[in-house]
């Protein structure tokens, strides 16, 4: 690896070169994408990239193939990443099962547009967040960041990373046009000064290894191919050793440990940023570039005395469920701006249990809220 070439200090760049920028830091050396507005910024950082720190980038023929060498890539001991939009996160998502299935750390970065289908191309949307939890089938855990700037583009790919070693899967970073392509400052620490999570090697000896062991915790170590472990990896129910076994205890041992990884550690994964929570009457509840606009319109009905609130999700899977339970039993209402017609405010709605207003705020996609929107429907609560 080249460590001349990684970048460190400030630097100007947009939310795309900044997820390109933190998958290297965290020691990303294997890319395989194809392109699609408005992520294609993101590869073409990689392609530039990667050979000038020893990395490899591959421009595949179709998303569906991305994931799948990404996948391989990971098994083969490198740390690998890809990203797409809505229409390619569509055709990833049955590799995305199979990475979840085999325990497989990779990163996949979604800069969300407008759809469905090829919908607005080139215009933001944010419209992805049910399909990151749910578009493969089978049940799985899923952890999702959502960033709000260039800044936390490198900040949380970074993170992406960490989680996807920790806990074995693929880790989406749900950015979205308009955070990937916001041009501003972002400063990149120095390589010691970064947390980076490496790889856990095994400790058994090679003929006691168990690839995929889940008495524990946290997920095996995870063994090189080629470094001396017999390795088998299949998307079928499978042993301990990761050969089939089609039968119904299996399955329940499989998913229930895909599934309490991440649910049994949403305490150490869940971040959400708390903005003038403590005494707020109407908190808003909001992600991406819509927390950006959400967060000007609370500080002004601040600036007039009004009591209003914002959670920032920063973690969208897991959910922050019991920070919302916790504010239901104080607040009149959340209000809930997306670039969608309603998928985390279902998610809000579902977690306040009820005795509390969820007022959705919708936009299909191609354009933002404005901060004298969200201020006017806080205020109908004030």
């Amino acid at each position: 690896m080249a460590e001349k070439d990684l970048l460190t200090g400030e630097h100007f760049i947009h939310g795309d070169a900044a997820c390109a920028e933190g998958g290297i830091a965290a020691g990303c050396r294997f890319f395989a994408g194809y392109p699609i507005t408005p992520a294609t910024e993101v590869a073409e950082r990689m392609a530039a990239r990667l050979p000038q720190v020893g990395g490899i980038f591959i421009q595949m023929e179709d998303e569906i193939a991305s994931m799948a060498a990404i996948l391989g890539a990971s098994w083969g001991g490198v740390k690998s990443m890809t990203s797409t939009s809505g229409p390619g996160f569509s055709l990833m998502m049955e590799n995305v099962g199979l990475g979840m299935m085999t325990e497989t750390p990779c990163v996949v970065v979604d800069i969300q547009r407008a759809g469905p289908s090829t919908g607005l191309p080139t215009l933001v949307g944010q419209a992805d967040v049910m399909q990151a939890r749910w578009g493969s089938h089978g049940d799985y855990g899923c952890i999702a960041l959502a960033p709000s700037s260039p800044q936390e583009c490198f900040d949380y790919t970074v993170l992406a990373f960490n989680y996807s070693e920790i806990y074995r899967q693929p880790v989406f970073v749900l950015a979205d046009e308009v955070v990937g392509h916001t041009t501003e400052k972002v400063v990149i620490p120095r390589r010691e000064d970064l947390r980076i999570v490496a790889r856990a090697e095994p400790q058994a000896p090679a003929h006691d290894y168990l690839p995929f062991d889940s008495a524990g915790p946290l997920p095996a170590p995870m063994a090189i191919a080629g470094a001396g472990y017999r390795v088998h990896v299949t998307g079928l129910t499978h042993d301990e050793r990761g050969y089939p076994v089609i039968t119904d205890v299996v399955q329940e041992r499989n998913v229930r440990h895909l599934v309490d990884k991440i649910r049994k550690n949403a305490d150490k994964i869940i971040r959400a940023e708390q903005i003038h929570l403590d005494d707020a009457e109407v908190v808003v509840v909001a992600y991406g570039c819509t927390a950006r606009v959400a967060r000007q319109a609370v500080e002004d009905l601040r600036r007039r005395g009004h009591r209003a609130g914002l959670l920032r999700l920063i973690t969208l899977w897991p959910f922050p469920s019991q920070i919302v339970r916790r504010l239901a039993t104080t607040v009149k209402a959340f209000i809930v701006p997306e670039i969608n017609y309603g998928q985390m405010a279902y998610e809000v709605e579902r977690t306040a249990g009820g005795g509390v207003e969820i007022v959705l705020m919708p936009l299909m996609g191609g354009s933002i809220h404005t901060p004298e929107e969200i201020e006017e429907a806080v205020g109908e609560y004030l």
